[in-house]
């Protein structure tokens, strides 16, 4: 997930290795995204020809590096989003990464995303009602698959809502 979303920061513009940190940990929800998770990605990154490193003048007259995708890189980050396996289906975080980054996919790829993901919410929702109907709930445990089950019902109708956006755009941003 990492790497998908180092990548993704630098779609837009080049950055510094500091802002793409600092970018790539508020995505992640930890704003103190370790410097071993990312400057060993952004060297692989660049050894794979996905990113590019530029030695440029810094504030107070120190070198920053400022690293750019390439189109390599950036084709490399459109595999990693298709490429969404069962067990990624099950992670809503990975999910919602590639949904956030549906703007770079293709159609067929943004509906091989959902549909994977249809299917895991559907067997989970099966599962949930498999629960209350085999096991004596007390009350807080029923409440709890209660919530569970509306939580997934409400995704896959949101999985609705964005297969309907799918048709009806390209999934780029707005102007």
């Amino acid at each position: 997930m990492t790497d998908i979303i180092l990548l993704a920061t630098l779609l837009d513009a080049p950055k510094h290795g500091y802002q793409l940190k600092r970018q790539a940990g508020l995505i992640l929800g930890d704003s103190n995204l370790h410097n071993n998770l990312v400057y060993p990605s952004l060297r692989r990154f660049v050894q794979q020809g996905w990113v590019t490193k530029k030695t440029v003048a810094g504030n107070r007259g120190h070198e920053r590096n400022l690293y750019a995708l390439t189109i390599r890189g950036k084709r490399a980050l459109i595999e990693k989003l298709k490429d969404f396996s069962a067990a990624e289906a099950r992670s809503r975080e990975s999910f919602l990464a590639r949904v956030g980054l549906f703007g770079a996919l293709e159609p067929e790829s943004r509906e091989h995303v959902m549909a994977a993901r249809t299917l895991h919410l559907r067997g989970l929702s099966e599962h949930l009602r498999g629960i209350k109907e085999k096991f004596p709930l007390d009350c807080y445990a029923e409440a709890t698959v209660d919530f569970l089950e509306k939580q997934t019902q409400a995704e896959l109708a949101w999985i609705g809502q964005l297969g309907k956006l799918s048709n009806h755009s390209s999934g780029g941003r707005k102007s």
